[in-house]
């Protein structure tokens, strides 16, 4: 894998000015779950120093500084499951458009997925988005590769040489692999190259007819529902095939106490499995969909408040490893419709820090442990130098007020598409200012 076109992508990668100082800070160290006072001097796109010893005092002239006022300071989110429409889709969201969104919600490091038109599943398509996101993107847009050739779950990609191109991680996006051999044999391929699987566990013939989550509320509303074994089902199949054949396995996407205690036994087993979840699953049930409102139609769907709380729970408990947007632009079109016929997905990457909080204004998450598992720990499963608070590591950073109130406003959002569930939401966590390597991307 060609680790320098991977940490390059961000325009302007290396901070090429004066040393910048981040003093009067709240320090967040996500790898040690820390949280403490100083400040943070940047030089040439890496952090030099941190700490309480980083005051103005201890500046020379020659350093620009920023006094937080005691905002937190951290390290810039990862993100792991994002939808770029480009190429094919540009009316939906851009790779300029979706790092503007990043930037402003503290995302500095996102994977996009390879569900595009043409699909990511030719070395020439990693090429096109990684010089794509060179010239266009505010911060890292690293490319995730297809799984198999146009995401038909039949012909395996080419592992190999998609990697040796640029891509970071594998992965048919919202497509599931239905056949069991395919799925053996991808998964012993990419075993080969210690390349990472990344799988959406969904049954197609379960889900197919399905708009929301089966039971109650889904028979009172008069729609299909999609009941949890069709998640449940081929993850258990997967998990059984990664004990088969060794490879690194990651499950895209996971919304159910089912999905759980089968993670929770192939940890236990010591397979090389990790495991993501929404935001909006941490933060949003199905009763949010009230009458038919179709920007929380997702895929998995919004399920039972008890099933949300038991995510939370394994957010806490570390059985859970990633928190994600799931970030998927729908336009008017495809979201203005009947609920049954609306397309699944919302944006999620200027809200995704914000509701997050919401988690540890609720007290079952600190605010250290819920930015591991959107910075270190992604850094960690895709073999990233990024997502960390220590001398020497990247200075990808983010300052925010995890107090300071506000409206969601769909019209100053900065993606093209305006599907988001928090439309008129109260959150609290603005950013005020995100940098990339050292270099200042949202102020």
């Amino acid at each position: 894998m060609n680790k320098a076109n991977l940490n390059e992508t961000a325009k302007g990668a290396a901070h090429t000015g004066r040393p910048l100082a981040l003093i009067n800070a709240s320090l967040i160290d996500p790898k040690a779950q820390t949280q403490a006072s100083g400040g943070v001097l940047i030089e040439n796109g890496v952090i030099q120093a941190l700490g309480p010893s980083v005051t103005r005092a201890a500046l020379g002239s020659h350093i620009e500084v920023i006094d937080c006022g005691g905002d937190c300071v951290s390290p810039g989110l990862i993100d792991m499951r994002v939808f770029i429409g480009e190429p094919g889709a540009e009316h939906r969201e851009t790779i300029a458009s979706a790092s503007a969104a990043a930037a402003a919600g503290g995302v500095t490091t996102l994977i996009a997925t390879p569900d595009t038109n043409p699909p990511v599943d030719d070395p020439a398509v990693v090429d096109f988005l990684l010089r794509r996101a060179r010239d266009n993107a505010k911060i890292r847009v690293l490319p995730a590769a297809a799984l198999t050739k146009g995401l038909r779950g039949e012909e395996l990609a080419e592992i190999g040489l998609l990697q040796e191109a640029g891509a970071i991680a594998f992965t048919d996006g919202a497509h599931s692999i239905r056949s069991s051999k395919v799925m053996r044999r991808l998964l012993s391929y990419a075993r080969d190259f210690d390349a990472l699987v990344m799988h959406f566990p969904l049954d197609h013939d379960l889900a197919a007819s399905g708009g929301m989550n089966a039971g109650l509320l889904a028979t009172r509303l008069g729609l299909p529902g999609i009941p949890p074994e069709a998640e449940s089902i081929i993850l258990d199949r997967d998990l059984r095939l990664v004990a088969a054949t060794g490879a690194r396995y990651h499950a895209a996407l996971i919304s159910t106490s089912q999905s759980l205690g089968s993670i929770a036994r192939a940890k236990a087993a010591g397979l090389p499995i990790t495991c993501a979840v929404s935001i909006n699953h941490l933060c949003l049930n199905e009763n949010d969909i009230g009458d038919y409102r179709t920007f929380f139609k997702l895929s998995p769907p919004l399920r039972h408040e008890d099933e949300r709380l038991k995510l939370v729970e394994a957010l806490a408990t570390g059985l859970i490893d990633v928190i994600v947007s799931d970030h998927n632009p729908q336009d008017v079109e495809t979201k203005r419709l009947p609920f049954d016929e609306a397309a699944d997905g919302a944006i999620g990457l200027e809200t995704m820090l914000s509701a997050g909080l919401r988690l540890v204004a609720a007290g079952p998450i600190s605010l250290p442990m819920l930015l591991s598992r959107m910075t270190v720990r992604p850094a960690e499963i895709l073999g990233l130098p990024q997502g960390r608070l220590a001398i020497g590591a990247p200075a990808d950073l983010i300052r925010f007020d995890p107090d300071e109130p506000y409206v969601v406003d769909p019209s100053k959002l900065h993606s093209r598409s305006k599907n988001t569930p928090f439309e008129a939401a109260h959150l609290q966590g603005r950013v005020k200012l995100t940098l990339v390597a050292g270099r200042i991307v949202h102020d």
